[in-house]
């Protein structure tokens, strides 16, 4: 069980990374906002993070 949840940890901050590098700290914001939505079931919060995921991908395309 500690090996599973230090693999899902290690792959977390990989795509936290790749997020910063790829979006810069507007990518984190919205990374941050949906993590934070979707642990505290809040959705306003969580779609407001999607909503910004989406928008720096489509802008990037």
């Amino acid at each position: 069980m500690p090996l599973i949840a230090i693999v899902v940890a290690a792959l977390a901050i990989g795509f936290e990374q790749l997020v910063q590098w790829r979006y810069g700290p507007m990518g984190i914001v919205a990374f941050v906002a949906l993590s934070i939505g979707i642990k505290a079931k809040n959705t306003a919060i969580g779609g407001a993070g999607a909503v910004l995921l989406v928008m720096l991908l489509a802008q990037s395309g």
